[in-house]
């Protein structure tokens, strides 16, 4: 890439998601992104469990999240994230894999939303998340 081209969406992803040291940490890994849209995948490890004996809400939370932030900045202009719903519809077990899926559903100059589905490897809806980002207009190309 020369330096009067913008960083592609990928180039944005890899290199976001390696200065993300809470994503290495969980062990969350980028699958893909595009324009708007991103998917990261997370195999549930013992860590990940809560006293339940379930997936802890929290990393299924920091999934879908880091999947949202990915895709908002994906454009290289700085989103920073303002509001964000999540519902639970399944638990989920340890050495399961999660997949979530980002996807922008609106954009204005300044607010744009996005839809994050997290799956499990069967292909069932798990959780569910909404966010909503206020663009700063401030360039962020990694």
């Amino acid at each position: 890439m020369s330096n009067d081209q913008s960083p592609s969406p990928a180039d944005l992803g890899r290199e976001f998601s390696r200065r993300d040291g809470f994503m290495r940490h969980l062990g969350i890994d980028l699958v893909n992104i595009g324009t708007g849209t991103s998917e990261l995948r997370m195999q549930v490890q013992s860590f990940h469990i809560n006293f339940n004996r379930t997936c802890h809400g929290g990393a299924l939370f920091a999934l879908a999240d880091s999947a949202f932030g990915l895709a908002s900045n994906s454009q290289g202009v700085l989103s920073a994230g303002i509001d964000t719903h999540m519902t639970y519809q399944a638990a989920v077990s340890e050495g399961e894999t999660l997949t979530a899926k980002a996807w922008e559903t609106s954009r204005s100059r300044r607010i744009a939303m996005y839809r994050v589905d997290v799956s499990n490897s069967q292909g069932n809806l798990v959780a569910g998340f909404t966010g909503t980002v206020y663009i700063t207009g401030k360039i962020n190309n990694g």
